[in-house]
């Protein structure tokens, strides 16, 4: 492991950003569309640091970090400021000080290019795919959210337990499939996002605390995200599904 990727995990680690990997940026780029690669980003990076959470830790530090500093809750992204915060200041600004380059990347950027987070994470071996439409990790299941990239002008290529992890075609158990009220997940289909959606909106109480078919999933259910976290991310989704359904699904529904 080079020593760049192991001081990334240990300022990481601290507040709960527990899932750290690499991979080229020649790889990434040669399997996303054009409009997702890095080197219009950063032409010089070489490698991509991708770094995400498993299960609650990153939850647990955000309410540590909110305790100490009144109002922020009051932020509209208290989660994605923190982990901003916490990118730049420990683990981005420590690389920048000892000369390297280093550009950092949100997945929930939205004014400037961003990547594609869901193939960086199975091209670095973070996550891999799965019917529920989130990407799942051998150890965390579906409790798991990409956070940051770093585009380094370092050459890295260390890729994460979950390089190749593919389980829903070999799963028997499927218990995710018949938690949803919504009937949205399927075998063949993987997730129907406007059958989601249209029950997400119109029968909203259903699914308000949690995804079930999320926390259907066999894969580590004791890492599962605490109740409070649970009900931050379905009310936030909810929050941007509501657009979207009525510009794109509910026209359709009255035709």
């Amino acid at each position: 492991m080079s020593s760049t990727l192991d001081k990334i995990r240990r300022a990481a680690l601290p507040h709960g950003l527990n899932l750290v990997a690499a991979t080229t940026v020649v790889r990434y780029d040669a399997t996303v569309k054009e409009i997702s690669r890095a080197a219009p980003i950063d032409p010089d990076a070489r490698s991509i640091v991708v770094i995400g959470n498993g299960g609650g830790a990153l939850w647990a530090a955000l309410k540590a970090h909110a305790a100490g500093h009144p109002g922020w809750w009051n932020r509209d992204n208290p989660l994605d400021d923190f982990t901003r915060e916490v990118v730049e200041r420990d683990i981005a600004a420590p690389i920048r000080a000892s000369g390297a380059r280093c550009t950092t990347v949100y997945p929930f950027m939205s004014s400037s290019a961003t990547l594609s987070f869901i193939e960086l994470g199975k091209i670095a071996g973070i996550a891999g795919p799965s019917i529920l439409g989130v990407t799942v990790h051998p150890v965390y299941g579906p409790w798991i959210a990409f956070r940051a990239a770093l585009l380094l002008d370092e050459q890295l290529d260390s890729p994460g337990d979950a390089l190749g992890f593919d389980p829903c075609p070999r799963c028997t158990a499927r218990t995710c499939i018949p938690a949803c009220p919504a009937g949205a997940v399927s075998v063949e289909s993987g997730w129907d996002i406007p059958k989601c959606l249209t029950h997400r909106v119109e029968v909203e109480l259903d699914c308000t605390p949690r995804c079930h078919a999320r926390a259907g999933c066999v894969l580590g259910p004791e890492h599962r995200y605490p109740d409070d976290e649970l009900a931050y991310h379905q009310r936030r989704a909810l929050r941007s599904m509501r657009p979207y359904y009525e510009t794109h699904i509910k026209p359709n529904r009255q035709t």
